[in-house]
């Protein structure tokens, strides 16, 4: 059951757990300085008596003394006056969340004061709140039937006690949509790939029409039509049948996407105007093919359609919102088995662009995928901007760890914006090198039998994936390509992030999105 959050004028509540905010310094908020009073000066000697000196995000839990009708009341730090930040509400709405569902509590209700102290409004901090705590509370347990009643969160309700609730309700709605977003994303990336195959994704996505997303569905035979000869041979050894994912979002109150037809006729000459584009990398499991992976670990590719997740997520998110902008999502969708009939490693193949292709590794497919599925968007839509996310490389994560996604970006402006939509949203990226074609890192897959290979040396491994995706990248096309192979999923919990699948890459596109496009 979704955890129930709901907004209400100030008032100290009287039952179930309460949270009251403390400034660096010790200083009691004015929720606090009630509390406190009502209950004898608890709060000020809890506070003398320890380390708690309300640093940002630190958390002093009470047990509410005999006579109150609260069951805790959890001190929170909220650091030096003006200084709380929006991501630092937001953490410390999921470590509230995390704080208690493991007590027995079954609401708390969250004080939010209106004083000169914060740098946000009441009724923003409290939407904040909310949001960290929604995705805090995430959890995929749909499979587990024997879980005992002690090892299940235990928290309910929240209620945060705001001025202005209703232009609290407001700004956490719109939240909240992008939230649904990134959790329709990890429900999507947790799936085991006995569920989620190239059709049952297709599948997923279909149910976006109900929020205006036109949703279209190639299967094999469509696209063979197309001239998509890369994508096609990664999935050629699976029994699944592989799909192309076209979704789109016309939030500029045009008629259904014509506008992006109109430009698409056009021709290159109307580029600028079309729509912005997202590309994601679906495979929906990868033994490597026949360049078949070690076992260990193995399990943990069914996320590797982690990008084609964000972009469906990031569709929801958009289309719940009524994002006022006109997106288009493609996805290529396979699944990456061995088997009598899978792409050999020495095979050539033609893409789409006309541009054939070496396959020296049949585990470097993701970039095949992309290849095809980047030309058709291009072709199709003629965007204005495009992004493509996927979990590429695992030289990506030797590079820069769990922290930031990796970017490639030719187009300075647009590096610059997704830089700093990851820095608002807590989704960082982190710029590596892309050469202009030809150039060293270009010319490492160069192949002796075809136009490319799709691998060069060990060296700069992810450089490399992305100088092949480049090769399919239409002049003048702002393009930007994430690396996600080393966000997508977390071994530990942060605090609005349970470990699993994290949904990274939806909160910083529609961010991008936001302040770059929207009208």
């Amino acid at each position: 059951m979704p955890l129930k959050i709901s907004f209400a004028a100030p008032k100290l509540p009287k039952t179930g757990a309460v949270a009251v905010g403390v400034l660096e310094g010790r200083k009691l908020s004015p929720s606090a300085a009630a509390l406190d009073k009502s209950t004898g000066g608890l709060i000020a000697r809890a506070v003398k008596q320890g380390r708690f000196s309300g640093k940002t995000g630190q958390i002093l839990e009470l047990v509410a003394p005999g006579g109150l009708g609260n069951s805790r009341i959890l001190l929170v730090g909220v650091g030096k006056p003006g200084a709380l930040k929006d991501l630092d509400a937001e953490s410390i709405g999921g470590s509230l969340v995390a704080r208690l569902n493991g007590t027995g509590e079954q609401s708390l209700t969250i004080m939010v004061d209106s004083v000169e102290e914060f740098s946000q409004a009441p009724a923003h901090r409290g939407a904040l709140y909310a949001l960290g705590a929604s995705l805090r509370a995430y959890r995929f347990d749909k499979y587990k039937t024997k879980e005992k009643p002690d090892d299940k969160p235990s928290l309910k309700s929240i209620t945060v006690m705001t001025a202005n609730p209703a232009v609290a309700t407001r700004a956490s709605a719109a939240l909240q949509k992008v939230a649904e977003g990134v959790i329709f994303t990890r429900d999507l990336v947790s799936e085991p790939a006995n569920i989620i195959h190239p059709k049952a994704l297709a599948a997923e996505a279909k149910n976006l029409e109900k929020l205006g997303v036109k949703v279209q569905i190639m299967g094999e035979r469509e696209m063979r039509k197309l001239g998509m000869g890369a994508l096609l041979g990664v999935g050629q050894g699976s029994a699944e049948e592989a799909q192309l994912l076209v979704m789109r979002w016309n939030g500029t109150g045009g008629a259904g996407g014509s506008a992006a037809k109109k430009v698409a006729a056009k021709g290159p000459s109307a580029k600028g105007q079309g729509p912005v584009a997202f590309v994601g990398k679906g495979v929906t499991f990868d033994t490597g093919g026949i360049s078949i992976k070690p076992a260990g670990g193995m399990e943990d590719m069914k996320w590797d359609m982690g990008g084609a997740g964000v972009v469906i997520g990031l569709m929801r998110a958009l289309a719940g919102r009524k994002a006022k902008v006109d997106v288009v999502g493609v996805c290529g969708l396979v699944e990456n088995m061995p088997s009598g009939t899978a792409q050999r490693p020495g095979d050539i193949v033609t893409s789409m662009s006309g541009q054939t292709i070496e396959v020296i590794n049949t585990d470097a497919e993701g970039r095949l995928v992309l290849a095809d599925a980047l030309w058709y968007t291009q072709e199709t839509f003629k965007p204005r901007a495009i992004v493509d996310l996927a979990t590429l490389t695992g030289a990506i994560i030797i590079a820069l760890g769990h922290d930031h996604a990796g970017l490639f970006c030719n187009d300075d402006k647009m590096s610059d914006q997704l830089i700093a939509a990851g820095k608002g949203v807590g989704e960082p990226v982190w710029r590596l090198p892309l050469a202009e074609l030809g150039e060293s890192y270009d010319k490492e897959i160069n192949s002796d039998a075809a136009d490319m290979k799709n691998v060069g040396n060990r060296a700069g491994g992810s450089i490399t994936a992305a100088q092949f995706l480049q090769r399919f990248i239409q002049k003048g096309t702002p393009w930007a390509h994430l690396d996600i192979a080393g966000t997508t999923w977390a071994s530990k919990d942060k605090p609005t992030v349970p470990k699993g699948g994290t949904g990274f890459g939806v909160r910083l596109l529609d961010r991008w999105v936001a302040e770059n496009y929207e009208k």
